[in-house]
């Protein structure tokens, strides 16, 4: 006989036997090839749900198999019983439940894995026939393994009944019952929580308990809270639970029942079992304080849980009970003392981030008071916060500089993460204590660096800055009297350390917005920035606040300007930064040089640009090899940069009512736009340089972003070029084709092709392209996805934006037609998106283009059944929606013809599914030519008919589709 891994495609009713079953099992864990590893992983799960289960299931439990066997009876009986259920006739769920309580006691001196499975069979059988075919079912359940007997010693009778009471209420959250019932069940359960409390309570009271059976009970209380058991019945077995914190074999599972316990979000309804908690929690600050001293990290957590829990889930609760305010509050220091633990986050601690959300919450409960009672409230819980604020900053201060060194990669970006959610609860907490935070960290840095006794850390002066710049980031600080001040005390700071300048740099960044409105600043602190400019250890900080300047202060920027320029081109010159920090500031020269007159711009531009294009000169002669490739994306990179932000059309921020969108305040100034008349210039260098790469997509990509910035930048000032740049595109295109070409084409048709003097040129460059890229499609397209993604919006694009493009003689429309019908076969999908919005664009167009009205009266039952076959299962489920709105649009501009069409598309059997019935097409047909109004009904339609096309109607992946 062949062993079930060969036959595994088509296995035959009869090869599912014990032998056949051990043989699979023993090629899925010890054949070595894989293949014949996925084969027996496939019959096995066929085996699982076959009818041959029951039989097999009980022999392979035998006594004598190996864990391996019977771990795999015991998940077959508990398939067959959580998905199966129906098939069991109603008389044979005794016999079921005996055979499973004998076997659960045979294994309870034996494997735990089969036992754990053996106990989630039992409990998924419970759950299928309480509380009408099994009543009190799990009284029965305590009653059969308290009994004696069965030569099983108590001890492991015991534990096997716990593991059996635990996986019960695990079983109910995942199983598969209908609502209706989940709520019967839900109920049944809750009764039978008075047979199991007194039970865990006796054995976690009991000194003879041993470890072992007392941490299955505190397992057991924390899965079965989770049904929502009332605190107020549970009160007694969580007093327990505070008491086994004291045995550190206990601790983990205790705090995790009590964790449990007081997060249900019906336990906040027992304000007197809340109140009782909060002076348990309390004791535990004894606890606390020795862990701290021991550097007992584990511990520590255990209990800060514990007190968060309480304090995130029931604030609301405490606080307004008015007359045990002291209690609640002595729980929120202690709350505190958990945030500023001694020693630096995460090499010496753990415990203090789980407490910055309690303070989000607590903070949001008192702001949520009507104005009386929160005046009240914040009369004592400002003081905190305020103390709150010292705590966090001195947890986000930087360890000594030997400290650091010593700490991995991994806890230094650990530190990162902290200090931001930190940052975070700073720019929460201000909503609070508004503008008196900023004043008080105004005063303590003032304090720090006008203070000559006392030599001052860098890490202090570090951490209060932070603070400001946590603040000033987010929040608008014009009206602050205090930022003046700080603006002044920056230049006073001895700057000795990477981490310090760092965060100079950023707060300065932080307040662009504010010397916007105080330009008289600016001359205090830009010194600093471009000073560290030529720093590489600062190359992120001083490049990003370099450009935050630039861009919200352009106006005020001129005196400075030559400077700026200056050592912008000598660190780019020195090449101290790294691609990105040189591309962000090539666009803060951009922004800065927007705001001079044009004869300047374009002196600047000479002197910044020259040494670019005279190395790009060189390169362009070179023969091509990989370095060579890598400095000229890097200079075609600079300049799409630099054009990115280079606009001299002034705009207005925002109009007088501060409502309406930027609108172009004053015309641009006479003569071309010096962006033009850089382009210009280097337009023959550039061509030069694609004659040699063409073949290389990159360098092509990299050149026409410069174009497609600068077309997004200037709009209509771009005009000039687009006669030469349309002749270039063209000329690349037919050489070699490739997708950046096409997008590029795509923004010259949305901006120009609606101008008359620019349509002859986007004209001919749109043929071109278009019939380039047929010839493609006759090649086959399937190795240029991309290139038919980017045709399919340009396409799109063009019947957007001018349809007349498609009256062209020279334009074949109906191949164009047939390239589309194709794409949408593809199973990329962002083509297949792509192509849907250019059948969507088009159809519209059915009244007023003939020559499209001609090829979707000819042709449009071919983009008909391509949809249907994309509905039926060819295409991914996620772009079903797409599908629709073709749908809907063929409906609402060629509704008779898509009557005709569908009944003739889905007249052979078996399309576009063997799934569904010709009366479910019917319907489905009937359904789509009825909804002409409602889109999102439409997709709905679409939905439903590709499920029962892909026989998913009614499964769980039906309901998360």
């Amino acid at each position: 006989m062949e062993t079930p891994g060969r036959n595994a495609a088509t296995p035959d009713a009869l090869d599912f036997t014990v032998e056949n079953v051990e043989k699979a099992l023993h090629q899925l864990y010890y054949d070595p090839n894989i293949d014949n590893k996925n084969l027996a992983q496939k019959w096995l799960m066929q085996a699982q749900v076959s009818p041959q289960a029951w039989q097999f299931c009980w022999a392979l439990l035998s006594p004598d198999k190996v864990p391996e066997i019977q771990y795999f009876g015991a998940s077959a009986l508990h398939t067959k019983i959580s998905r199966y259920w129906s098939d069991i006739p109603t008389d044979q769920y005794e016999s079921l439940r005996s055979q499973l309580f004998s076997q659960i006691a045979c294994f309870s001196s034996g494997s735990k894995m089969v036992l754990t499975r053996l106990c989630v069979a039992l409990a998924s059988l419970a759950l299928n026939t309480m509380p009408e075919a099994w009543p009190g079912a799990v009284a029965e359940m305590v009653r059969v393994f308290q009994e004696e007997g069965g030569g099983v010693d108590g001890r492991a009778r015991c534990l096997a009944l716990l593991e059996l009471l635990t996986v019960l209420p695990e079983e109910f959250q995942t199983s598969r019952l209908p609502q209706y019932r989940k709520g019967q069940v839900r109920g049944a359960l809750g009764r039978e929580w008075g047979s199991v409390c007194p039970l865990l309570q006796q054995l976690l009271r009991r000194t003879d308990s041993p470890g072992a059976v007392k941490a299955r009970v505190l397992r057991c209380l924390s899965s079965w809270v989770l049904l929502d058991v009332p605190l107020s019945e549970s009160e007694s077995l969580v007093h327990d639970c505070f008491s086994a914190l004291a045995d550190p074999e206990l601790f983990d599972t205790a705090v995790e029942a009590i964790v449990n316990a007081i997060s249900q979000p019906d336990s906040q309804r027992y304000v007197n079992t809340l109140l009782k908690l909060v002076p348990q929690v309390l004791a535990l600050q004894e606890q606390l304080r020795e862990a701290v001293q021991n550097g007992d990290m584990e511990t520590c957590h255990g209990i800060c849980r514990i007190a968060v829990t309480l304090g995130e889930n029931h604030s609301r609760t405490l606080l307004e009970q008015v007359d045990h305010w002291q209690s609640f509050l002595a729980l929120v220091n202690m709350i505190m003392f958990c945030t500023g633990i001694p020693g630096h986050y995460p090499v010496n601690e753990t415990t203090s981030s789980l407490t910055l959300t309690f303070w989000y919450t607590l903070q949001d409960e008192i702001m949520s008071f009507e104005s009386d009672k929160q005046a009240v409230y914040l009369q004592v819980y400002r003081p905190v916060y305020f103390q709150l604020v010292d705590v966090l900053l001195h947890k986000a201060q930087f360890p000594s500089d030997q400290e650091y060194a010593s700490w991995s990669s991994d806890e230094k970006e650990q530190f990162r993460i902290y200090r931001v959610d930190i940052s975070d609860t700073l720019m929460y907490v201000y909503e609070m204590l508004g503008a008196e935070l900023l004043s008080n960290l105004y005063d303590k840095l003032g304090r720090l660096l006008t203070n000559t006794d006392q030599p001052t850390s860098w890490q202090h002066t570090e951490a209060l800055l932070y603070g400001f710049q946590s603040i000033a980031e987010t929040i608008d600080v014009n009206y602050s009297d205090v930022i003046p001040g700080l603006i002044g005390l920056i230049p006073r700071i001895n700057i000795n350390n990477v981490q310090l300048a760092d965060t100079v740099m950023f707060t300065i960044g932080a307040l662009a917005e504010w010397l916007a409105d105080h330009p008289v600043m600016l001359s205090s602190v830009l010194p600093l920035v471009l000073q560290a400019l030529g720093n590489p250890d600062l190359s992120v900080s001083s490049v990003s606040t370099l450009k935050k300047i630039c861009r919200e202060c352009k106006y005020d920027l001129p005196p400075y300007a030559t400077n700026i320029v200056a050592v912008s081109q000598e660190v780019l010159i020195k090449q101290i930064h790294k691609t990105s920090q040189c591309m962000w500031l090539m666009q803060a020269l951009g922004f800065l040089l927007s705001a001079l007159p044009v004869e300047e711009i374009l002196r600047n531009l000479h002197s910044l640009i020259t040494p670019y294009i005279q190395q790009l000169e060189k390169l362009a002669d070179e023969t091509p090899n990989p370095s060579n490739k890598l400095a000229i994306i890097h200079i075609l990179g600079l300049l799409s940069n630099l054009f990115t932000t280079l606009d001299i059309s002034k705009q207005d921020d925002e109009s007088a009512d501060g409502s309406a969108p930027p609108v172009k305040a004053t015309p641009p100034p006479p003569g071309p736009n010096p962006v033009v008349v850089v382009l210009q210039q280097v337009f023959a260098l550039i061509q030069t340089v694609l004659s040699k790469w063409l073949n290389d997509s990159q360098v092509v990509e990299a050149v026409c972003a410069i174009f497609e910035k600068s077309v997004k930048t200037l709009l209509h000032d771009f005009a000039p070029m687009v006669s030469q740049l349309s002749e270039m595109l063209g000329q690349m295109y037919s050489t070699i084709p490739q997708a950046s070409a096409l997008d590029l084409t795509r923004q010259m048709v949305h901006i120009f092709a609606s101008e008359t003097d620019h349509f002859p040129p986007i004209k001919a460059l749109f043929e071109l392209v278009t019939s380039v890229t047929l010839s493609i499609f006759q090649q086959g397209p399937r190795d240029h996805p991309d290139i038919v993604d980017s045709f399919m919006q340009l396409q799109a694009q063009a019947l957007k934006r001018k349809p007349d493009l498609f009256l062209s003689e020279s334009l074949d429309v109906k191949a164009v037609f047939h390239c589309g019908v194709l794409s949408l076969k593809f199973p990329e999908a962002p083509t297949v998106k792509s192509t849907c919005l250019f059948f969507t664009e088009l159809l519209p167009h059915c009244s007023d283009v003939p020559p499209l009205a001609r090829v979707v009266q000819e042709d449009g039952k071919l983009l008909v059944e391509a949809v249907l076959e994309g509905i039926g299962g060819g295409a991914s489920r996620s772009l079903m929606d797409q599908f629709a709105e073709v749908l809907f649009a063929l409906n609402k501009h060629c509704f008779s013809l898509l009557a005709v069409w569908l009944k003739e598309a889905l007249q052979p059997p078996g399309f576009p599914s063997s799934r569904v019935t010709s009366d479910q097409k019917d319907n489905f047909s009937q359904q789509i030519l009825r909804e002409r109004v409602n889109k999102r009904r439409m997709k709905d339609i679409v939905k439903e008919f590709t499920l029962l096309c892909r026989g998913l109607h009614g499964t769980e992946y039906a309901a998360e589709y």
